[in-house]
């Protein structure tokens, strides 16, 4: 690409000052000024770009909806797979309960994963969250039951009752496919604490 040199001034143009005394037009910077505030300007767009970048890595977020009911559904697993040593006549109901409830507790994993986004490569971002607060109910707030074996057939259709009554009141809140996820989780954990354990 040629290079343009600046055109020679014209003859007979003259302000009437000699040329030793001029100043420059003060509205028309050099090109030295004008490279000056270009490159002030994207180191200072760098350096804010790295500020914002460290403050997002240390942001820490609240707990993704989902995440309590992930955990009442690997707790329900765990539960109906623990209650086989009390009813081995209901092995089959049982299994399908704790095989079914783990389905659950992967789909919701799933779509947490999905809103937290993976990179080109294939590699999750750090996403730091708080704790799931613990409790020994669930409620439409998600709060999580520690995983623990049932002391009867009983206490598991009431635990299937509640993660059922949990997921429902959550579908109410969200929308789309997440709501239709919940409502569906809530129907099959209503049909295992009815038709499977009943």
């Amino acid at each position: 690409m040629p290079i343009r040199l600046p055109a020679p001034p014209r003859a007979g143009c003259s302000s009437g000052i000699p040329s030793d005394r001029r100043e420059p037009h003060p509205s028309a910077p050099n090109r030295r000024t004008a490279l000056r505030l270009a490159s002030g300007g994207t180191v200072g767009a760098l350096l804010l770009g790295a500020v914002v970048g460290c403050d997002t890595d240390d942001a820490v977020y609240d707990p993704d909806p989902l995440a309590a009911q992930e955990v009442l559904a690997r707790a329900d697993a765990t539960a109906a797979s623990a209650a086989i040593t009390l009813a081995p006549q209901r092995h089959a109901a049982l299994t399908a309960i704790a095989t079914e409830r783990a389905a659950h507790a992967d789909a919701l994993r799933a779509e947490i994963d999905r809103v937290i986004g993976v990179y080109g490569d294939g590699t999750k971002p750090s996403h730091k969250t708080r704790e799931i607060a613990r409790a020994q109910s669930a409620g439409a707030s998600g709060a999580a039951v520690p995983p623990k074996p049932p002391s009867s057939i009983d206490t598991l259709r009431t635990q299937l009752a509640g993660s059922q009554q949990s997921a429902a009141d959550l579908a109410r809140s969200q929308s789309g496919y997440r709501a239709g996820l919940l409502a569906s989780i809530s129907a099959a954990c209503a049909a295992q604490a009815v038709v499977l354990l009943g």
